[in-house]
């Protein structure tokens, strides 16, 4: 199985269009377009991640005009976006369909291929207790990394053919609810992975 964006180059810069977050503040957060060939026989479903394995897991050092964020500090994942249920029949998600505009406290009901259900992405937990933004964050919300981070964010989008067409999850369900459901039912797994920073010196 294979999967490719029309919206990026494998391993090369994410557009702004496709991120949460730009240099002057909120970005367009559109969801990128992606592809799919190759799906192996005995496919009844499809599950989408999106995941940043780059966050800072310092919360002190983020978003500091007085410092820098080093290449070298223990990095965790950060959720972009869970999605489950994808009908077996689709091939493509076309750019924009699924998010289009940042909606405070979340999306309540992000659009996606028919019959699929949408996962929590890890902003809820970030915005939580923010009075403006604090909220369910369901669907694709696209990168933010900090403006200080000297490290590269690499955004891996990871497609799984499996061989059932529901799986069991809550209806308030995280990409570790996904995982956890998968388990057994993965008959191939293809990803793709665009970059995306706010910091002119990351990756030098």
């Amino acid at each position: 199985m294979h999967i490719r964006s029309d919206s990026f180059p494998p391993r090369g810069p994410i557009p702004a269009q496709f991120a949460m977050g730009q240099a002057d503040g909120f970005a367009a957060n559109r969801n990128p377009h992606l592809a799919w060939e190759d799906v192996p026989e005995g496919t009844r479903s499809f599950a989408l991640l999106c995941i940043d394995p780059d966050a800072p897991t310092v919360a002190e050092t983020v978003g500091r005009d007085d410092l820098q964020i080093p290449v070298e500090q223990p990095r965790a994942e950060f959720v972009h976006w869970a999605m489950a249920d994808i009908g077996a029949d689709v091939r493509e998600i076309a750019a924009g369909s699924c998010s289009d505009g940042i909606t405070a406290r979340g999306k309540h009901s992000p659009p996606g291929p028919a019959g699929a259900r949408q996962g929590l992405n890890d902003y809820t937990g970030w915005f939580a207790g923010d009075a403006e933004l604090g909220g369910d964050y369901l669907g694709y919300d696209g990168p933010y990394p900090p403006f200080n981070d000297l490290r590269l964010h690499r955004y891996f989008f990871r497609l799984f053919a499996l061989d059932a067409a529901t799986l069991p999850l809550p209806a308030r369900f995280t990409a570790a609810d996904l995982r956890r459901a998968m388990q057994g039912h993965v008959l191939a797994e293809a990803a793709v992975y665009g970059t995306y920073t706010l910091n002119p010196a990351a990756g030098l």
